[in-house]
């Protein structure tokens, strides 16, 4: 008899909260079922990668699935990590949702983009994976208020039971800005550190960023981790900027 009363009382407070809170699109104002959902028009605004991507940087490749595996750039460069995924391409409302989640305070819409990342990459992380961000400068932090990575890389543990370690690597030089991609990684040279009594040694780490472009400052993590003993790097990515733009 009691369950039996709970279940309308239930229906009618989810109803009243539905109406009182509507649950709307990540990106508008549209209704939508469920939170962190996007609705049909944001959604077919938003360059989700799927198919064939080069499995170190997330980069769309041509062809199907079974095709090359690594693109142009990451076999002429090399990378410091062991693979990588990226669940959107830099464009359109993807790009619109990573400014909002960096300069816009939209911090909200980690939840939404951790999900669809831990969906790219769920057969690569879990409860064993140690959950890193890029570091930001602690002048940048403090006008910023937040390090969209680290919100990012909090959810992703969250969703798999890891381990989120957010300051477990330091930015302690503040860099240039990135505006000229030749200089890219000569502006990273030393200005990145491991944390002091922080260790990964014999650790899968799981490198989180909301986007890369030419990976300068990925590598700089990826090399600090991997010269104090990371067994596995694993890097993470809301968006990849595709080669060009």
């Amino acid at each position: 008899m009691e369950s039996g009363l709970k279940s309308p009382l239930r229906r009618t407070v989810m109803a009243l909260r539905d109406a009182l809170y509507p649950v709307t699109c990540m990106m508008c104002d549209t209704r939508v079922q469920e939170d962190g959902a996007l609705c049909p028009a944001c959604w077919s605004d938003t360059p989700f990668l799927t198919g064939a991507c080069c499995d170190l940087c997330g980069v769309a490749l041509p062809g199907a699935e079974d095709g090359p595996s690594h693109c142009d750039e990451c076999l002429s460069r090399g990378r410091p990590w062991d693979e990588g995924r990226a669940a959107l391409a830099y464009a359109g409302g993807a790009r619109r949702l990573v400014l909002a989640l960096k300069h816009g305070d939209r911090t909200e819409l980690a939840h939404g983009a951790a999900a669809w990342m831990h969906r790219r990459a769920r057969d690569l992380i879990g409860p064993e994976t140690i959950f890193v961000p890029v570091p930001i400068h602690r002048w940048r932090l403090l006008k910023r208020r937040y390090n969209q990575s680290a919100l990012l890389a909090n959810a992703l543990a969250r969703r798999t039971g890891g381990q989120a370690a957010p300051q477990l690597l330091t930015r302690h030089r503040q860099t240039k800005r990135q505006d000229e991609a030749v200089s890219r990684f000569e502006n990273m040279v030393d200005a990145i550190s491991l944390t002091p009594g922080a260790t990964v040694a014999g650790a899968h780490v799981a490198l989180v960023d909301d986007v890369m472009t030419s990976g300068a400052t990925l590598t700089a993590c990826a090399e600090v981790l991997r010269a104090h003993g990371a067994a596995r790097i694993t890097v993470l990515l809301l968006a990849r900027v595709a080669k060009g733009e």
